[in-house]
């Protein structure tokens, strides 16, 4: 079973260590998503619907809310990644149109070839959390020189705005952006499809294709990913138990919850919990 060594959070997002042997579901998150790899086998990410590798030379790079899944092959040994979710608002510091980071098209490809600076940033950043897990400041200093070196290596950030006004997105159709929002308030209670094309006053098939058009991801990963971040800023911010924190998430048992997280996550949400504490 997986296991996360170290996790540091932060106003930059989240920084994980973890120690994979076990897939994760199709999935996506509202970050600037990283994936290193440290040491042990070789293994590989699918991003959208093309399978990429994770060695010790090429990175997976992931836009904000590109649906991506890790696919272990059981016959290999674990792999030891270092996963970075970054606050595109938290990269818009270094660059104001580094705040693209949160959507498509910021990465070019989903892979591409470390330099040795970012491999050696990277490990850097992975022995100081093991080693040093109080040492707020200086993982914070080191994940700056490390996202810095990957924006500079594998986006064409000079080519982005400087200026936020000039950052306008398509705000979408209408009747999708009124679903989303019934969707952020109501996480707790999960519709089917049919209820949210309802809600649209659109067929399921028209709402589908809508959705995903609009938002980028598929409705059910979106609230997915709406309820995953809502549980990892419990697991970590709030002294509730879990059976609270599920029974608050709208999940029929807790046992329901702690798969829903493993599968999005890699490890419990106690062990999460627990590991976070680490860097506290």
């Amino acid at each position: 079973m997986s296991k996360a060594l170290r996790i540091a959070h932060g106003a930059f997002g989240r920084v994980a260590l973890l120690d994979m042997d076990y897939s994760l579901v199709r999935h996506a998150h509202p970050h600037c998503h990283v994936l290193l790899k440290v040491e042990g086998a070789d293994t590989q990410f699918v991003v959208d619907d093309a399978i990429y590798p994770l060695t010790d030379e090429s990175a997976v790079l992931v836009n904000g809310w590109q649906p991506h899944s890790y696919v272990h092959v059981p016959e290999r040994p674990r792999t030891l990644i270092l996963a970075l979710y970054i606050e595109p608002e938290w990269l818009q510091i270094f660059r104001p149109g580094w705040v693209a980071s949160g959507g498509p098209g910021f990465f070019g490809q989903p892979t591409g070839e470390i330099s040795p600076r970012i491999r050696s940033l990277a490990m850097n950043l992975a022995t100081d959390m093991m080693t040093r897990p109080d040492s707020r400041t200086a993982h914070e200093e080191t994940l700056s020189d490390l996202m810095i070196a990957v924006i500079e290596r594998f986006t064409p950030w000079k080519s982005f705005p400087a200026s936020i006004r000039a950052l306008r997105a398509g705000s979408g159709d209408w009747r999708i952006r009124r679903v989303v929002a019934a969707m952020r308030r109501e996480m707790t209670e999960p519709e089917s499809i049919g209820g949210w094309a309802k809600q649209a006053g659109l067929s399921r098939a028209h709402f589908f294709r809508l959705f995903e058009s609009s938002v980028g991801v598929p409705p059910k990963v979106y609230m997915n990913v709406l309820r995953m971040e809502r549980a990892v800023e419990l697991v970590l911010n709030r002294p509730d138990s879990l059976c609270d924190i599920s029974s608050e998430l709208g999940f029929a048992e807790p046992a329901h919850f702690t798969r829903f997280f493993r599968n999005h996550a890699g490890v419990s949400p106690r062990e999460f919990r627990n590991v976070s504490r680490l860097a506290n």
